[in-house]
């Protein structure tokens, strides 16, 4: 044997890669990569509109609340891959201010004629003469889809505490006025 087959013999035959061999798969972006991402994305936290407006309710009268609750649509690229995200408000977490609140999948509704109390978020005030800090914290739910692929379903959710804002919690008094 000459020396290059006893080499070749030792170390085996080294061949180059084969040029027609298909290029590896892409990695692939899973949904728990997809659930880390989203909590890294900036959502944005909901902002209370409080009715009666100008800071003040009554004692004991139906306080509404509401926000504004637009779904959104994020693009991120994972693992050099495109990924879309459809991100949506899935529920609403009402803080009073009093130490109570309430939890609802409707964003709420400003007040109209007609309409029954039971399709408002509201609340009533027990204490006058307190100023409390109500806020309401958004939970959003989300799907992703890979290189524009099937939507997936992101498993959990991402909470974003909303800014309290100032209502004065105030007493009515009966006043009689002259008839016209």
């Amino acid at each position: 044997m000459s020396a290059t087959s006893d080499i070749q013999a030792i170390l085996g035959t080294c061949t180059p890669a084969d040029p027609t061999a298909a290029p590896p798969a892409p990695p692939q972006v899973t949904e728990p990569i997809v659930r880390r991402a989203l909590r890294r994305i900036p959502l944005p936290g909901s902002s209370i509109v409080v009715q009666p407006p100008g800071g003040r309710t009554l004692v004991n009268f139906d306080t509404l609340f509401r926000t504004e609750a637009a779904p959104l649509q994020r693009t991120v690229r994972l693992l050099g891959r495109r990924v879309d995200l459809e991100i949506w408000a899935s529920s609403f977490t009402w803080r009073h201010g009093d130490g109570t609140q309430q939890v609802s999948t409707s964003p709420g509704r400003a007040f109209a004629e007609g309409v029954s109390m039971d399709e408002y978020v509201s609340h009533r005030y027990a204490d006058a003469q307190v100023t409390v800090r109500p806020a309401v914290d958004t939970t959003y739910s989300a799907r992703f889809r890979v290189d524009g692929g099937p939507w997936q379903d992101v498993v959990g959710t991402v909470t974003i505490a909303g800014e309290p804002v100032e209502l004065s919690v105030v007493e009515g008094r009966p006043t009689l006025v002259a008839s016209y």
